[in-house]
């Protein structure tokens, strides 16, 4: 999986709009931050994971998820993107998006 693939399946959603932070390409919803690419061009950051969720995910699968120090207090998870599959990233991402897109979005993509 690559960024362009999250990129093609987010941008489905309401109020998702490509962006870039920190010089690199993002994905944003109403002017905030929903994920984005790291300078490797292999890790996503993602965002609104509770460090308890981050623990399990990295013990469970530590080749698809992990951090780094800078993410440490954060809730934040990192994903080597060329070892995740999109039923593993759109779930967290798409949880996400929920938590910052408008009621009225997440009421209509609950409806379709």
């Amino acid at each position: 999986m690559t960024f362009d693939d999250v990129r093609t399946f987010a941008l489905l959603w309401d109020e998702v709009e490509d962006g870039t932070s920190y010089g690199t390409p993002a994905l944003k919803v109403r002017k905030k931050l929903l994920a984005r690419l790291r300078e490797d061009n292999d890790s996503l950051v993602m965002f609104g994971i509770p460090h308890d969720e981050r623990e399990m995910l990295i013990e469970s699968q530590p080749k698809i998820f992990y951090f780094t120090d800078h993410y440490r207090d954060y809730p934040i998870v990192l994903i080597h993107l060329s070892k995740a599959r999109r039923a593993v990233v759109e779930p967290l991402l798409r949880r996400h998006w929920r938590t910052l897109a408008s009621k009225k979005a997440v009421k209509a993509y609950d409806e379709s």
